[in-house]
């Protein structure tokens, strides 16, 4: 996907999913996200940041930062990243952000509070809003999934490919969480019970 090309429609109404990556002493060091047009829940364009100097003291990830090289990547202090996160925001006249295990990238973002943030997890991982949970599959009284329902295990359970695997760049990974939630099928709105 080509990031931060403007495709904005008065008529649609859109949303997006932001994923973050931390270093080793738990600080944000990139942050992925893609906007999405809440009629079909496909992606229209995006944007990769990494936090400067913060990523150069290094996490588990941190071999994955710059493996898209065909793709514009914003390098920039904390501060100005989070200035053209609300300016992209803005632009799509975005209020809600969805996100995979969304209380971690909202707690590593207090910029970010100020939009309506939903859990794709807390559908993804319910008997009642994921249809492709097998049977065989444990679930506690609640319908959720009692283990394997991380990003990666939801994804290969939706799509049937098993070769499927996190890469664990925030960027590659808000566009495989905005994936699930297509997979997943159900109107945007749906996501208000994962509220955070």
């Amino acid at each position: 996907m080509e990031p931060r090309k403007s495709l904005y429609d008065e008529n649609s109404v859109y949303f997006a999913v932001i994923d973050t990556e931390t270093t080793w002493s738990d600080e944000v060091m990139s942050i992925g996200i893609v906007i999405a047009d809440a009629s079909t829940n496909k992606p229209i364009g995006g944007q990769y940041y990494i936090i400067s100097p913060t990523y150069r003291k290094g996490g588990m990830y941190s071999g994955v930062l710059n493996i898209l090289k065909t793709q514009n990547t914003i390098t920039n202090s904390r501060r100005n990243v989070l200035a053209d996160i609300k300016s992209l925001l803005s632009e799509y006249h975005i209020e809600k952000i969805l996100a995979y295990n969304a209380k971690f990238d909202f707690n590593h973002l207090p910029e970010l509070r100020n939009y309506e943030w939903c859990d794709i997890m807390r559908l993804a991982a319910y008997r009642q809003y994921n249809s492709s949970i097998p049977t065989r599959v444990e679930c506690c009284k609640t319908g959720r999934i009692k283990k394997g329902y991380g990003v990666e295990p939801i994804y290969q359970m939706l799509s049937g490919d098993r070769k499927y695997r996190e890469i664990h760049n925030a960027f590659t990974d808000a566009v495989d969480e905005l994936k699930i939630v297509e997979m997943l099928g159900h109107d945007i709105s749906t996501y208000e019970i994962g509220r955070i």
